[in-house]
């Protein structure tokens, strides 16, 4: 009788974990495919003008200085972006990613639409969403910093109640895109 129930615990010991298993690969997979993948950050230069020579051959803005509209900057690369860069503003939206900013849990990078001299937009680029936990927090703490952002029109937003660590990165991030943008 004893051999009886411990072959029987030990089986649906053994089922329990493989479903769990099962249930983590899946889920990671779910969030593999739900998540944005921003190719090579580290092509963002310290430099205003270093990396807009192949801003019209690439759509993925990779690059924080690569507007979306390529027709608004023709040849952006000469002489002193900053000042062809707020004056050209006016005319047409332009989005600048930040720098990807390493927190605790994963990779925060934000982009900005620019407008008019105006952030008209925010959205994360890349942001941890490893498990629930990082999905349940970044899913109501991101966009309230996409709001807060437009609203402050600077990187001083509040911070949400334990998205401490986002917080860190996404402001980080928000400046050096800010800074790109010339605001």
């Amino acid at each position: 009788m004893r051999r009886i129930v411990l072959w029987a615990m030990s089986t649906l010991t053994v089922l329990v974990l493989l479903f769990s298993y099962s249930t983590s690969r899946s889920s990671s997979a779910l969030v593999a495919a739900e998540t944005r993948t921003v190719t090579t950050t580290s092509k963002t230069s310290d430099s205003t003008g270093s990396t807009s020579g192949s801003s019209s051959a690439s759509a993925t803005d990779s690059s924080g200085q690569q507007p979306t509209d390529t027709s608004a900057t023709a040849s952006g690369s000469s002489g002193s972006s900053g000042s062809s860069g707020s004056t050209s503003t006016s005319s047409a939206a332009k989005t600048y990613a930040g720098d990807a900013v390493m927190t605790r849990y994963g990779n925060v990078q934000v982009q900005i639409t620019v407008k008019g001299g105006k952030i008209t937009a925010a959205e994360v680029l890349q942001v941890p969403w490893n498990d629930r936990h990082d999905q349940m927090i970044n899913s109501e703490a991101v966009p309230v910093y996409n709001q807060e952002t437009v609203a402050a029109q600077s990187a001083q937003i509040d911070v949400v109640s334990g998205a401490t660590y986002t917080w860190d990165g996404y402001t980080q991030s928000l400046q050096s895109a800010i800074d790109q943008a010339n605001l």
